[in-house]
């Protein structure tokens, strides 16, 4: 039954995952023109009445993470203005995450900024997928449902029936994601513990914490931007006498050469969701692409219902959709 009173509009940065939340909905996603001015600046129209309406944006904040950014805040001052009853800024992959702390004086805490932003806009609530840090809760104003991409992946890799499995976390700051995963997998956990002088520098990997000999592991992080992490992880676990290594993330930046260096890497499949679009050329055959539309479909259908979002963690595993070549 399609859900009443429910309107979903979509920016320009990953329509199809937009499509997709409204056909779960069985809806049509509402009308709206996003334009550029001559100067570049963006320009949005509401196209149909949403007076008195609960109105749900989806927009990931991917890269070019500013131009979508304020692409979002844009059409959601439009929907302000047009009277919407509750806005909610539907976000899979929150740009800006990972600065959420000062490393060295006078840095910037950007990812506050944007939870101010979201808020001065007009948004009333933030619905989004795996943040990249437990702080990033405190730092909205508004009430925010965060969807654990372990859900839809944990559930790929149970109907894998792989044997003899380890989830191993990449680094010492995603142990708390890795553990979840694999109380959910129900497997034993291992770390590994790198060096890494900067940011997007390849690490070099130290140690690695636990028993993974002649096991299967699961590579678990949240984002994958230059693929080297994994890549580096895999292939110092292959040292370790590991039989096959896999690999999952929810969001799937792959930055340039990052799909080439994970299809030279030892990885034999890396799973990842839409929450961020992954065009054709970065599907090489390693890269498995599962769709969060459903996911984030039932969320939005419970936000509207003032039911509980966290009731669907506790939920038996989800028929998954591959997401469609191009999303």
């Amino acid at each position: 039954m399609a859900a009443s009173g429910i309107r979903v509009f979509s920016g320009t940065s990953n329509p199809d995952l937009a499509r997709g939340i409204a056909a779960y909905l069985e809806l049509s996603l509402g009308a709206i023109d996003v334009f550029r001015f001559a100067d570049g600046e963006i320009g949005v129209r509401i196209e149909e009445s949403v007076r008195g309406e609960d109105v749900f944006v989806v927009q990931p904040t991917c890269p070019p993470a500013s131009e979508t950014l304020m692409e979002l805040l844009v059409i959601i001052d439009a929907v302000r203005r047009a009277s919407a009853a509750r806005i909610t800024a539907v976000i899979p992959y929150f740009g800006y995450a990972r600065q959420d702390r000062k490393m060295k004086p006078r840095e910037p805490i950007s990812a506050k900024l944007v939870a101010n932003l979201l808020t001065t806009a007009g948004a009333h609530r933030v619905l989004t997928l795996d943040l990249h840090a437990g702080q990033l809760w405190g730092f909205f104003d508004i009430p925010l449902d965060h969807l654990p991409g372990r859900m839809i992946l944990g559930d790929y890799f149970r109907r894998l029936s792989l044997e003899n499995v380890v989830v191993v976390s990449p680094d010492i700051g995603g142990v708390k994601r890795a553990r979840e995963f694999a109380e959910y997998l129900r497997a034993p956990l291992a770390i590994i513990d790198k060096r890494r002088d900067r940011p997007n520098q390849v690490a070099e990997v130290v140690h690695v914490i636990g028993k993974v000999y002649r096991r299967t592991a699961i590579l678990v992080d949240d984002i994958i931007d230059t693929g080297g992490t994994l890549a580096m992880g895999a292939e110092a676990l292959m040292r370790r006498g590991v039989r096959d290594v896999y690999a999952c993330c929810t969001h799937a930046i792959l930055s340039p050469l990052a799909a080439a260096r994970i299809l030279r890497s030892p990885i034999r499949q890396l799973v990842v969701t839409d929450s961020i679009p992954v065009p054709p050329e970065k599907r090489t055959e390693k890269v498995t692409v599962i769709s969060v539309a459903g996911l984030l479909g039932e969320a939005i259908r419970r936000v509207h219902a003032d039911q509980s979002v966290s009731e669907l963690f506790g939920q038996p595993p989800r028929t998954m959709q591959p997401a469609a070549e191009g999303e």
